[in-house]
């Protein structure tokens, strides 16, 4: 009987202890603590075991599945192919017709210059097929924004194609979950690429949310994997380990670097406001000349970094990169102080939000380039959480914006 006793807290001792919910695969399965290391745990290594790598991550929900009723389309109204069949090369019309579904932002005909990743996005279509599907999600349901107008695809009637687009968009996804247990090179490459066509969904879709969630944990992947060269603590130059993944930082500044199409609606309690046109979008000129100026600096230090090849030229970008930082901390001081001079003083465009937005981004890679200290991961981590606090805002100000929008 005392036996039986004794067995008792025993096995509540057991239960009781605490699971291993982060770390590499073969780490929790020994329920041991994980260094995390990327891209194989130094505990692995250092005892000869095999690391099996970690977690999927791209871990996002799917959009719920549509109305049977959107689901009936022909899919020959989809009026090109992702590529014309039997060429050797991605013809220019088909290149040109992404990099304007890359944004919402191009309904004013601005220019993105994103050719290069919607020409490498095709080529890799031809044998992904979860790059094939998003791709193809993106492009049907950019028809749907257009056929409705103004970007109101939350509260209009969809064109058929709107189904077909969420359903791509869940086989994307699906396809990309399925393929990532183990984090090669090619699964990472192909999950930054799905990446792209992802934040340029959500963004269609005007779900900001998920739009920063794509963001963050893609910027994260470009962090742990090392696709540019960094310094160590012992100031030592450490080479890039994934040189030749996509590298989306760059693709979403562009992306953010385009005018905001978005203006707050005026306020009324009586009749609707007629839509406006995009000729009389309000922006916040000054801070977004300042802020796009950066960006492009930002641009220049990235490429500078993944040509680094000593350490004194690493040192001198790392100052260059403390001036930018400083540079991105004033800038926001000044957006602070013109929104003390609105009226009423506790409201800002949209216009403003986005610029908001835009600035924890270039944080988030600036904080992410050359430095691989624990200091900095920290930072990361707290300026990650400020970057989706403030998207879950700005969807909920565009979804509002959207109905105060809508015909009456």
């Amino acid at each position: 009987m005392s036996a039986d006793v004794d067995a008792v807290p025993q096995k509540r001792s057991i239960q009781s202890r605490t699971k291993v919910k982060t770390g590499c695969k073969t780490c929790r399965i020994r329920k041991i603590k994980c260094d995390e290391e990327k891209p194989a745990c130094k505990k692995c290594v250092s005892t000869g075991r095999t690391c099996d790598g970690y977690e999927s991550v791209f871990r996002f929900a799917a959009h719920p599945p549509p109305n049977s009723g959107s689901l009936h389309f022909n899919k020959a109204e989809v009026s090109l192919p992702l590529v014309h069949s039997g060429l050797s090369e991605i013809a220019e019309e088909d290149i040109e017709r992404l990099n304007r579904c890359f944004s919402i932002k191009t309904m004013l005909d601005v220019k993105l210059g994103c050719g290069e990743e919607a020409k490498q996005l095709l080529a890799a279509s031809l044998t992904d097929p979860a790059i094939r599907h998003a791709i193809s999600s993106l492009r049907t349901l950019r028809e749907d924004l257009d056929a409705t107008g103004n970007g109101r695809t939350a509260i209009t009637e969809h064109a058929p194609c709107y189904g077909y687009g969420l359903k791509k968009y869940n086989m994307a996804l699906s396809g990309l979950l399925s393929d990532m247990s183990f984090h090669t090179t090619n699964k990472l490459r192909s999950a930054l690429l799905c990446c792209q066509i992802f934040i340029s969904i959500e963004q269609l879709l005007g779900n900001y949310d998920a739009m920063a969630q794509h963001i963050v944990r893609g910027l994260m992947i470009l962090h742990e994997y090392r696709v540019r060269p960094a310094i160590s603590s012992k100031l030592e130059l450490l080479p890039a380990y994934a040189d030749q993944l996509p590298l989306l930082d760059v693709f979403i500044i562009k992306l953010f670097a385009a005018p905001c199409k978005f203006a707050d609606a005026p306020k009324t309690d009586s009749l609707p406001q007629p839509v406006e046109s995009p000729k009389h979008r309000i922006l916040a000129p000054d801070t977004r000349t300042d802020i796009t100026r950066l960006s492009q600096s930002v641009l220049q230090l990235l490429d500078e970094v993944g040509q680094l090849q000593s350490i004194s030229a690493a040192v001198q970008l790392r100052a260059k990169k403390a001036t930018l930082l400083q540079s991105l901390k004033s800038w926001l001081c000044n957006l602070e102080m013109s929104r003390k001079e609105m009226i009423p003083a506790d409201t800002e465009p949209l216009s403003a939000s986005f610029q908001r937005l835009f600035y924890h981004i270039l944080q988030v890679v600036l904080l992410g380039t050359l430095d691989v200290s624990p200091e900095a991961r920290v930072q990361l981590g707290t300026e990650t959480e400020k970057l989706q606090k403030l998207a879950n805002v700005v969807g909920q100000r565009v979804r509002n914006y959207h109905i105060r929008e809508s015909p009456r």
